[in-house]
């Protein structure tokens, strides 16, 4: 299974890199009863997302330690 929250978690870290997401989007679209397919907790516990506020809203971010993560997986 780790396989494919690893896979999950670059899916979730290009998904947000494409555009500017709010926290409600990303748990709207990323959220999951399965315990096991803890892809947004992973991620943030990884440090490879993080929140910000901008503009008085819950903003999500790529770290630059996601965007590392993103250009190795884009170069192989």
């Amino acid at each position: 299974m780790s396989d494919v929250v690893e896979s999950l978690i670059l899916d979730l870290l290009e998904w947000v890199t494409e555009r500017e997401r709010t926290y409600e989007e990303l748990m709207d679209a990323w959220r999951t009863s399965c315990p096991r397919l803890t892809v947004w907790e992973d991620a943030n516990d990884r440090g490879l997302v993080t929140t910000a506020i901008v503009d008085g809203r819950s903003i999500v971010v790529t770290t630059e330690s996601g965007r590392t993560l993103l250009n190795k997986r884009r170069s192989s």
